[in-house]
């Protein structure tokens, strides 16, 4: 194990490395495929996240065959962050995702992960990237893991007052009482937090309360598609999510014994899951 940002203890089987977009160099994490390549496969991070959070999974996807990247979105963590809440629109971010997916892909397809707002921004980068579609597909398929359809009114609105008035650690704040014993996670989660945005918070939360529901021109697209969430999953409402699922005509899975991070609270099912589904479609 290596220490990291903020501290944290990495596998040393992630290379960090970084990747040229419209908002700056973006931080990543690769972990090349043990034996012969099956494809690649790009992780895409959630609200308040950063590339870390797929710590624990990318190896164990890796070991199925498959080369693996997650990166850290603009204004989180280490990443470039554009100064102005205006540089943190949807499409910013999904175009973000496109140039990533090129430049890991090599000029193949790409398999694509969205965790929560991730997801959000996934499937955006999909409807991008088949607008623009010039030659072969960019995306194989779109796993949306732990997400949602669209905005939802009024999410996250007391994090965004408090935000705007005290920074990024507020949020941080909420969960972890001056004087509480923290561990190396927790550490590393407010570490996280004062180095990434205010403008990447507050336009992460906009994209969260007002996103209208593309779920129909993401069905149009034909791309396979995978929704799975944790079997306690307290962020994204359960039976909006298996909704979603019947409507793309997805796959559907639940992860047992995880909640909103199955990435981090059930890795191994996650990769087990990822790995058949991803082995359907290629």
């Amino acid at each position: 194990m290596t220490a990291a940002f903020g501290g944290l203890a990495l596998a040393p089987e992630l290379e960090h490395f970084s990747i040229d977009t419209a908002a700056g160099p973006l931080t990543a994490f690769r972990v090349p495929p043990q034996g012969p390549s099956r494809g690649v496969a790009l992780l895409v991070p959630g609200f308040t996240g950063s590339k870390e959070d797929f710590r624990l999974l990318l190896p164990l996807i890796a070991q199925h065959g498959w080369e693996v990247v997650s990166y850290s979105q603009r204004g989180q963590a280490d990443s470039a962050a554009p100064v102005g809440i205006e540089n943190y629109r949807l499409d910013d971010f999904a175009a973000d995702a496109v140039t990533v997916a090129r430049e890991i892909g090599r000029g193949g397809p790409v398999h694509l992960v969205g965790h929560s707002l991730g997801g959000l921004v996934a499937r955006a980068a999909l409807l991008q990237s088949v607008s623009r579609q010039n030659g072969p597909a960019l995306f194989t398929d779109l796993t949306m893991l732990c997400s949602g359809p669209g905005g939802r009114a009024g999410a996250h609105e007391a994090e965004a007052e408090l935000v705007a008035e005290h920074g990024t650690l507020a949020i941080w704040a909420l969960d972890h009482p001056a004087g509480s014993a923290l561990t190396a996670d927790d550490e590393f989660v407010r570490d996280r937090l004062i180095a990434s945005s205010v403008d990447n918070i507050l336009g992460g939360i906009r994209i969260l309360q007002s996103t209208p529901d593309s779920t129909e021109a993401v069905r149009a697209t034909g791309v396979p598609t995978l929704v799975a969430h944790g079997d306690t999953d307290d962020a994204w409402p359960i039976p909006s999510q298996k909704l979603m699922a019947e409507q793309l005509g997805a796959v559907y899975r639940v992860i047992p014994q995880a909640g909103h991070l199955p990435n981090l609270d059930n890795p191994g099912f996650a990769a087990v899951m990822l790995d058949a589904f991803w082995a359907s479609t290629s």
